[in-house]
């Protein structure tokens, strides 16, 4: 038994009002630190000989109190506000953040995990250059991940880049010459649309709908000479469609057909508890999958794992990343290479994917009767706007002191000229539960005026 419930064998009162108030005094003495993990409701029950029900009521009093905080089957841990200054929610830049449970999982992920690779001091290959792909055991354990999701990789196939923009940089930069047509979704990621400026290229819309890009637009565009297409497969930026396998299977095969290169930038794809496939699985010899770990972790780290079409495509992509920043962050990418071989960056997904639920249930109610669309996984909303609703611009200048993140669907249109009467919310980053509720409350207020 931990010694900061041995006080609970002298209390007089109620065994429930012991063990929270137990907690109530590590908490504030420090026996409990925040980020903490509290004993599994059950065990804890069997150690001190007591129901079930008496532990859940207990823990149920310290989340009230704000001491604790549940993270579904993560357990529950000691909150992590607690001294910290209040985050700053006024300069939001229109990225999406993934939304951080309360308590301190990734912050002690990220000081154990680097405590033990730098063991070495001053001695440690870490602190050196590495190879521009990225480090011999980084390739090796990203190589290993994709395999494990069912695309087939080689080590020689891999390259580890300073997140997914940058991936995307140096993939166009790569394959593409000016004038060179490159398809994606009527709306998508700004990114895209800026890379496809800065190289010049033909950026076309292509129609689709809840389930994703439609095959024989894709095929259309093909025929009219398309090189490449870009898919965001799972919880796409920002319609949050997802392409089902059968989706997949025809996209994979159209392209296959005609040659179009696949670009499949898989931000959220490892989100879902039951993840599906990558597209690149049923297409691998003509795809470049992009799996970065901003919107899934954190974007701190800078760190994406690439699986290149083939060995002299990864060649070709780690000469062009040496030109633009000689390497990825060579601590971050060995830290990620960590967290996969000990679990931990599993449990870091599930604490982000539990937070984002638990988001999603807390404002349902206040977008119910409205036409939005979200992935039931994931932390931003695609709602579309009628015509006598308020302007994106005039609901992101009126909400974003309350913290919340609010991008028109003019930021995402590929076809300027036709850009979707929508916005992008986002519901991750630093902004709480209650600061949350109240901003969908104040956007409920204005839609209904």
């Amino acid at each position: 038994m931990q010694s900061w419930l041995d006080a609970i064998a002298g209390h007089g009162g109620p065994k429930y009002l012991a063990i929270a108030e137990a907690i109530d005094h590590a908490v504030r003495t420090g026996a409990l630190r925040p980020g903490e993990r509290l004993p599994p409701q059950r065990a804890l029950a069997i150690d001190l000989g007591v129901d079930l029900t008496t532990v859940t009521r207990a823990y149920g009093l310290a989340r009230d109190a704000g001491l604790i905080e549940g993270s579904g089957r993560l357990g529950s841990f000691v909150r992590n506000a607690a001294g910290l200054p209040a985050a700053d929610l006024t300069g939001d830049s229109g990225m999406i953040m993934p939304p951080q449970p309360g308590f301190a999982r990734l912050s002690d992920a990220m000081r154990d995990g680097l405590s033990r690779l730098l063991h070495a001091g001053g001695q440690s290959p870490l602190l050196q250059y590495q190879p521009s792909g990225g480090a011999v055991r980084d390739r090796q354990e990203a190589a290993r991940a994709f395999s494990a999701r069912g695309l087939a990789t080689r080590e020689d196939q891999t390259v580890i880049t300073a997140g997914g923009q940058h991936a995307l940089h140096a993939i166009i930069g790569t394959l593409f010459q000016p004038g060179d047509v490159l398809c994606a979704g009527r709306s998508t990621y700004p990114g895209l649309i800026a890379l496809a400026r800065r190289f010049a290229l033909k950026l076309i819309a292509i129609p689709g709908d809840a389930d994703g890009l439609d095959p024989d637009a894709v095929q259309s565009a093909a025929l009219a000479g398309a090189k490449a297409v870009y898919v965001v497969p799972t919880n796409d930026n920002p319609t949050t469609a997802s392409l089902d396998i059968e989706r997949r299977l025809w996209l994979a095969a159209i392209a296959r057909r005609h040659g179009l290169v696949l670009i499949e930038d898989d931000a959220y794809g490892q989100l879902p508890e039951k993840p599906l496939p990558p597209l690149a699985a049923f297409a691998p010899e003509i795809s470049w999958h992009v799996a970065s770990l901003s919107k899934i972790v954190s974007p701190v780290l800078r760190v994406a794992h690439v699986r290149a079409p083939s060995a002299d495509a990864a060649r070709l992509l780690a000469d062009d990343l040496h030109e633009t920043s000689v390497m990825a962050p060579p601590l971050n990418a060995a830290l990620a290479t960590h967290w996969l071989r000990e679990g931990i960056f599993a449990e870091l997904v599930a604490g982000v994917r539990a937070e984002g639920v638990a988001r999603q249930r807390r404002i349902a109610p206040l977008l119910a009767g409205l036409d939005h669309a979200s992935h039931p996984e994931g932390y931003h909303i695609w709602l579309r706007l009628s015509q006598d609703s308020p302007s994106p611009g005039e609901l992101a200048g009126r909400l974003g002191p309350l913290g919340l993140s609010i991008v028109a669907g003019e930021r995402f249109a590929v076809d300027p000229e036709t850009p979707e009467r929508a916005i992008r919310i986002s519901i991750g980053g630093a902004i709480g539960h209650e600061r949350l509720t109240r901003a969908f409350e104040g956007l409920r207020a204005l839609l209904e005026v």
